[in-house]
């Protein structure tokens, strides 16, 4: 092996995934170079505890010096998490969404709870499964009733399944999620019966911190969490928001030596760099997502591609999702080979039938520049390689909404 590998394949990687393609997948988005630098700076060479901040402003030591700054990093990312989430407390200390979800579940929780979300196959979290978390933390796994036709959870039988089976825990949220829920019977259900309602925001974070979508805390949820590398474009990464003081504390008791140690400080002064871009471009980010899968989802329709819920208006977040069974009696292939035949052409789907608009939106494709994706996205679903023409799409946009 060459001694400069890792070296040249980062380079490879940077042609191709940043200069070369256009970037699809509702999982990944794209951080500002002040962000990336944070990642690579000293930041990355510090080890030590996470601080237990208290409310007066006070908190412990821990057994490492040289921390004075890594500290009042950690404090200044909180602050602007809870100024962007409007919430009363934040914790950027989760290593990933699924971190922030083991700790949430952890802290809302005891042995042999029944905790109830949103299946995998309508579009939940695989981790949310009875062989995943529930199994670790011994608790029984439920799912809520779900609505096919309109791709959201089925409300007024959902919250009468929680008003009778009274479940410790009720998760919100989804992998694939097109449409906001109606929270309300929700929130009422889950009063009358004892039950802490969350919500998972993984996919739609960016969204909730710009005000679109809907407004999980406000709308009843007890506790938001979730990724901050999908629709939200910081590093990867997890973080926590509540209004709720009791919350709060339980979350910060199950953190160090439970389910986490050292949080990678070159992560959250990344996320810090993060919440500061979306505190000043999140709302117009956020709308301009939201249009751009609309019309993406217009333009595909429009051109016989199979995108679903056209009468739903396609999406009301940053995914779209392909009819998989059209799509092979259109073009003859599944959803892997489909996405490996895409890939071709540098345009990055993923193959779970989801497209997602957040990247594009990232490097400032607005409607307009819309319809000429939808034919290159077209002419390589048919198998013309249409690589050069994605390299010069791609070459006219530059990031937007970040700092100068």
């Amino acid at each position: 092996m060459k001694n400069t590998y890792f070296l040249d394949s980062m380079r490879a990687q940077e042609k191709w995934r940043v200069e070369d393609s256009i970037n699809l997948l509702p999982s990944e988005n794209m951080t500002s170079p002040q962000a990336r630098a944070l990642l690579s700076s000293d930041f990355v060479n510090r080890y030590t505890l996470p601080i237990n901040a208290e409310y007066a402003g006070e908190f412990l030591e821990n057994s490492y010096r040289g921390t004075r700054i890594t500290t009042d990093v950690e404090l200044k990312a909180e602050e602007l998490a809870r100024e962007v989430f409007k919430s009363k407390f934040a914790c950027v200390q989760p290593l990933s969404g699924h971190i922030a979800a083991m700790i949430t579940i952890i802290s809302t929780t005891k042995k042999n709870d029944l905790m109830c979300a949103i299946a995998s196959e309508n579009g939940g979290y695989d981790g949310y499964g009875p062989a995943y978390i529930p199994d670790i933390f011994g608790l029984r796994a439920g799912t809520l009733p779900f609505d096919a036709d309109n791709f959201n959870l089925d409300t007024q039988v959902a919250a009468d399944q929680i008003r009778k089976q009274k479940p410790r825990l009720v998760i919100l949220g989804a992998s694939l999620i097109l449409f906001p829920y109606d929270m309300a019977p929700i929130r009422e259900a889950c009063s009358r019966s004892g039950t802490t309602l969350v919500y998972d925001g993984s996919h739609v974070l960016g969204l909730i911190a710009g005000g679109e979508f809907q407004k999980p805390l406000k709308e009843g949820a007890e506790i938001l969490y979730g990724s901050t590398h999908k629709s939200f474009f910081g590093p990867q990464g997890g973080l926590i928001v509540t209004n709720s003081k009791e919350h709060d504390a339980a979350i910060r008791k199950n953190l160090t030596w439970r389910i986490v140690d050292n949080v990678h400080w070159n992560r959250v002064a990344s996320l810090g760099q993060a919440l500061l871009e979306m505190k000043r471009f999140g709302p117009q980010y956020a709308k301009q997502v939201i249009r751009n899968s609309q019309r993406l989802g217009r333009e595909l329709k429009d051109r016989g591609f199979p995108i679903m819920f056209e009468d739903l208006g396609f999406s009301r977040s940053h995914q779209l999702l392909m009819d998989v069974k059209e799509l092979k009696a259109i073009y003859g292939l599944g959803i892997n080979d489909f996405s490996i035949r895409m890939e071709k052409s540098n345009l990055i789907i993923d193959s779970g039938g989801r497209l997602g608009t957040a990247e594009i939106t990232r490097l400032g494709f607005k409607e307009k520049d819309l319809p000429a994706l939808a034919d290159l996205f077209i002419e390589a679903a048919k198998g013309k390689n249409v690589k050069s023409q994605v390299k010069a799409m791609r070459d006219r946009f530059d990031m937007a909404f970040r700092l100068r």
